[in-house]
């Protein structure tokens, strides 16, 4: 490959770093074309599965500023480019390597933090963002609720009580 191929190569996946909110290595020796193809679609639509050269992407990588990946360049490395949700990217790789052990990850970056492969293990567990964006607007509509009913049950106190104060003071005055 010529000089001009390889500064290109590098342009492409500098960007493709920099464009990402994570980016997953993995090591894929053993897998089939079909099971590469099946670990695409699994990923979802906002990642991008691409086996790539570790020397060009090392240096990609660094020209993207995401230096602490440099350990994990070693042996047939593929990059999942995730543009959207990681968390569904994650399961995704965490439910194929759990049918295709010959998938492993080695790790990655979010949002520029290093994590390793527990931790994106740990980050398939999550929820995704829509499920705790929904559990949170559940939460805060039952805070709204609950204030609602308190602020209605002051004045209802306040009139009970004014009430109360009433028939009280027409009790006194009736006695006299």
């Amino acid at each position: 490959m010529a000089r001009p191929d390889k500064a290109a190569a590098v342009a492409e996946l500098t960007e493709q770093f920099r464009s990402s909110n994570a980016a997953v290595l993995t090591e894929y020796r053993g897998l089939t074309v079909a099971q590469l193809k099946t670990l695409r679609r699994s990923l979802g639509e906002n990642a991008q599965y691409a086996v790539v050269k570790n020397t060009l992407t090392k240096i990609a990588a660094n020209e993207a500023g995401i230096t602490t990946l440099d350990d994990l360049f070693n042996g047939p490395t593929a990059v999942a480019f995730v543009t959207g949700d990681p968390v569904v990217s994650a399961k995704g790789l965490r439910d194929f390597a759990k049918d295709n052990p010959n998938l492993v990850i080695k790790g990655g970056v979010l949002d520029g933090k290093a994590l390793s492969a527990d931790e994106i293990k740990k980050l398939a567990d999550l929820e995704s963002r829509e499920v705790l964006l929904a559990k949170l607007a559940g939460v805060l509509k039952g805070k709204q609720t609950q204030a609602a009913q308190v602020f209605q049950a002051l004045p209802s106190k306040l009139v009970r009580t004014v009430d109360a104060l009433r028939a009280k003071q027409d009790e006194q005055g009736g006695a006299e």
